[in-house]
């Protein structure tokens, strides 16, 4: 056997720091690629697979009062169903704080989702000053 002048312990200590980066940046891949699609205000049409997470991404300063709601007439359950959310303070466009509203699709199907920006967020809501409205539509399919 050839003697190269590195030692046995040496060559295995790079062999397994090689695996463990090729290890992390395949995991780094997979969480990428299984991660929710996250769709800004501007994307008014979204397309998804039954079981497919998502999230919309809206403009959120809680300082104002103003708070994001999914708005009447609300989508349809059989097609879509609200999965919880989260405010994130810095980070990605839009810059500033932002609110990530995040949704299941749970079958086939098409159906609006109205996202309602309010202070008192009851009847007339829609009509407050300052209140804002944003549309999508999301087919399952």
């Amino acid at each position: 056997m050839e003697h190269s002048g590195i030692s046995r312990g040496t060559r295995t200590l790079v062999i397994v720091v090689a695996i463990t980066a090729l290890l992390i940046a395949l995991h780094s891949v997979f969480s990428q690629l299984s991660a929710p699609e996250v769709y800004d205000a501007d994307d008014t049409e979204i397309a998804v697979s039954p079981g497919d997470r998502f999230s919309v991404r809206v403009a959120d300063d809680p300082a104002g009062g103003y708070r994001w709601i999914i708005a009447e007439p609300r989508p349809d359950p059989a097609v879509l169903k609200a999965a919880g959310g989260h405010r994130a303070t810095g980070g990605p466009p839009p810059a500033g704080p932002a609110r990530y509203l995040a949704f299941e699709a749970v079958h086939p199907g098409r159906t609006d989702l109205r996202l309602l920006r309010c202070r008192r967020c009851g009847p007339g809501a829609a009509d407050e000053p300052g209140a804002r409205s944003l549309n999508f539509r999301v087919t399952v399919g």
